[in-house]
């Protein structure tokens, strides 16, 4: 384990926070995760256990993995709780404002030696990083969903990331397992870059009648050998996130090519997030 780094702080206990939470302490960090209130972080590690639960019973892991693991998860009340932690990982909506409001509350909260890391999938490490007083011990870790599953974290610094923040935050992401790439702090990074357009432009081939929802999905998966088609992909993701990963892509560069599909926005302003909300490109009966 990085020497340096003993404490890891969740800030986000969506689908996201919890993976993240899950997969340190799975690999020895001790974790503390915060969001609106104890309550939810609660309810996720309920969730969470119930989870292990089933993995032991399948013989996935041992009664005493999922044990420990559990034990190494702390929820607590509020992000101040969070400061005394060596780096803290902010995975909050995907939303400007809120992580620029996020980050500067986490500075004035954490210990003058605390990383602060951004799980953002799209928006600038270099602005969020210049809405605290320690620029150089911020950087991006952008983890893959489902976090205990995929293999990949983007590692992206700021203009003001210092090279030992990199190089500790690279070594927390190496420790959990995790295959960590390097890419430049421009909108996307490198996976939303080429993914978003993809999933962008099979909404577009929907709206204009192309083909149908199942038969775009198929095409992908058969013909391209995706393991999910991009439609599927999107409800999985949300449609709300999708559609403000485009927005940033296309504020960010400027060029027409990203500009979200109408289809898109629909969808989001009638509510149908995907597989969240329980409508999506599909249906989920079960939401």
């Amino acid at each position: 384990m990085s020497s340096t780094i003993r404490t890891i702080g969740v800030l986000g206990a969506g689908q996201m926070g919890i993976g993240i939470a899950q997969t340190a302490a799975q690999t020895g960090f001790e974790v503390y995760v915060a969001d609106q209130n104890l309550a939810f972080v609660e309810k996720a590690k309920a969730k969470l256990a119930a989870q292990l639960k089933k993995l032991v019973e399948k013989a996935k892991i041992t009664e005493a993995d999922a044990q420990k693991t559990l034990n190494l998860i702390h929820p607590v009340a509020s992000l101040q709780d969070l400061g005394k932690c060596d780096l803290i990982i902010e995975a909050a909506t995907e939303n400007v404002e809120l992580k620029f409001s996020l980050f500067r509350h986490l500075d004035e909260a954490s210990l003058p030696h605390t990383l602060l890391a951004t799980n953002t999938s799209s928006i600038s490490i270099t602005a969020i990083a210049a809405q605290t007083k320690r620029p150089d011990k911020v950087a991006g870790l952008h983890f893959m969903n489902p976090v205990p599953i995929m293999k990949l974290v983007e590692g992206i610094r700021g203009l003001q990331t210092s090279d030992d923040t990199f190089k500790t935050m690279r070594a927390v992401a190496e420790q959990m397992g995790k295959t960590f790439i390097e890419a430049k702090d421009m909108p996307g990074f490198a996976v939303n870059r080429i993914l978003m357009p993809m999933i962008n432009e099979a909404v577009t081939a929907l709206h204009e009648g192309v083909a149908s929802v199942e038969d775009l999905d198929n095409a992908m998966k058969l013909g391209t050998n995706q393991p999910m088609g991009p439609l599927t992909l999107a409800d999985f993701i949300g449609l709300d996130t999708c559609l403000a990963i485009m927005n940033v892509l296309h504020n960010g560069l400027g060029d027409s090519k990203y500009r979200p599909c109408p289809l898109l926005k629909n969808y989001v302003a009638a509510g149908w997030l995907g597989r969240k909300s329980g409508r999506g490109f599909y249906r989920y009966d079960n939401v």
